[in-house]
C-alpha cells in the first residue's frame, strides 16, 4: 500500500495507527493507496481501493453475488427466467 503525508510530517507509528483505522472502517476491501493531508491540528484521510477483480456480477431482488453458487432454488429460478440483455464492453 502506498502512503503519502500531505502538508507535515508525520512519525511511522501514527501513520499506523491511521493503516490500522481505515483497515478497520473498510473491511473486506483492499485498500491500494492513502493520502493522509495534515491541516493544521485536522487530518484528512484519502482512501483509494484497489479494483475488485470479478468477471460478471449477477444481480437477484437488490444484491449483487459473484456467482450463482450463493443464490437458493427459488432465487435461481427467478434468474433464469429474467430477460437477458445484451452486454456493452
Amino acid at each position: 500500500m502506498k502512503i503519502n503525508v500531505i502538508g507535515g510530517e508525520m512519525d511511522r507509528h501514527e501513520i499506523d495507527e491511521y493503516i490500522k483505522y481505515a483497515a478497520e472502517k473498510y473491511t473486506g476491501r483492499q485498500i491500494g493507496q492513502m493520502d493522509i493531508i495534515i491541516d493544521g491540528e485536522f487530518v484528512d484521510l484519502k482512501i483509494y481501493f484497489k479494483d475488485m477483480d470479478f468477471q460478471r456480477a449477477y444481480r437477484s431482488t437488490d444484491y449483487l453475488v459473484k456467482t450463482m453458487d450463493k443464490l437458493n432454488d427459488a432465487k435461481r429460478s427467478e434468474f433464469s427466467e429474467k430477460e437477458r440483455h445484451s452486454v456493452k464492453e
